[in-house]
């Protein structure tokens, strides 16, 4: 399964909206630690084809991140039915996100 993009315009639709669970990447293009989660999004992404993943960049959809209180990078979200179940902060391991999926 692809990666999606998520922005201001889409994410209440594509993340709020959506039964099941999501997988969001707040990230940066100039990131290091981000750069170093992408790959392992992009992973979960194939192995997972029951959750929607995908990334916001907080460059572009700054006032997104503030709304979900992202003050480091990456910060990866995990929405349920809607609802926020769990959020990692920094560089993290892929099994101990696909656990909480």
């Amino acid at each position: 399964m692809s990666v999606h993009t998520f922005n201001e315009e889409n994410f209440e639709t594509e993340v709020l909206g959506t039964e099941g669970t999501v997988l969001v990447d707040f990230y940066a293009d100039w990131c290091g630690p981000c750069k170093m989660m992408s790959p392992i999004i992009d992973e979960i992404a194939e192995e997972m084809q029951n959750v929607k993943v995908g990334k916001v960049n907080v460059d572009e959809s700054g006032e997104l991140a503030m709304k979900y209180n992202v003050s480091s990078i990456p910060t990866i979200m995990v929405v349920k039915n809607g609802e926020v179940s769990k959020t990692f902060v920094g560089v993290t391991e892929k099994d101990l996100i696909k656990e909480v999926l």
